[in-house]
């Protein structure tokens, strides 16, 4: 990719606790675990790289991924919230112009919603945030950060992301409404799964 470089963290450190011991970035998607159609789907984009954070402690993550050209990430400290994870994801993406923040339970966004993002962000005069919405507008995932942001990810802590960074740099962002809802589409349990596949999420 020429321009700026632009990575993905993938972030699929979570324990799942919601999905009452089932695993919800092994659940099969187009007969793929999602974990790993997602990471083809990162693999396939114009993201200059894709790093893939890991817990320390489910190994069958790490193995849904064998083949791929994808950088594993082990979040040590995962047990203590997403902000460990992110933190993971800034230290990865190291010289990097840019970082989308991307999640591992997502299964409607496709290469062509990272590529649309990515080019958002390089076409933006200033670029700060890109941010995916869904159709009607509502605020959701990828979210891309410029480099200036990376200090205050990794200041974060527990389990709230990012929420208060986007929410003092709402002026500073763009969004990028995909199609339905593919940016609000997150599956946390099995009645989640259960209304997706069945169409009526």
């Amino acid at each position: 990719m020429t321009g700026p470089r632009i990575d993905i963290a993938l972030l699929a450190a979570g324990a799942s606790r919601r999905m009452r011991g089932r695993d919800k970035t092994l659940e099969l998607v187009e007969g793929t675990p999602l974990l790993r159609l997602l990471a083809r789907r990162c693999e396939a984009s114009k993201a200059t790289a894709t790093h893939v954070i890991l817990p320390p402690d489910m190994p069958a993550r790490a193995k849904a991924l064998t083949g791929l050209s994808v950088h594993h990430i082990i979040a040590t400290d995962a047990r203590c919230g997403m902000a460990a994870s992110l933190k993971s994801a800034v230290k990865a993406a190291g010289a990097a112009d840019a970082l989308m923040i991307m999640l591992a339970d997502m299964p409607q966004i496709t290469t062509g919603h990272i590529n649309r993002l990515i080019g958002e962000f390089i076409s933006a005069p200033k670029p700060s945030i890109v941010r995916a919405t869904s159709e009607d507008g509502t605020a959701g995932h990828p979210v891309i950060f410029a480099a200036r942001h990376f200090d205050a990810l990794q200041n974060l802590s527990g389990d709230q992301g990012a929420k208060g960074l986007l929410e003092t740099q709402h002026k500073n962002t763009i969004f990028v409404k995909l199609d339905g809802n593919a940016a609000v589409t997150d599956l946390d349990t099995p009645e989640d799964w259960v209304n997706w596949r069945a169409g009526t999420v």
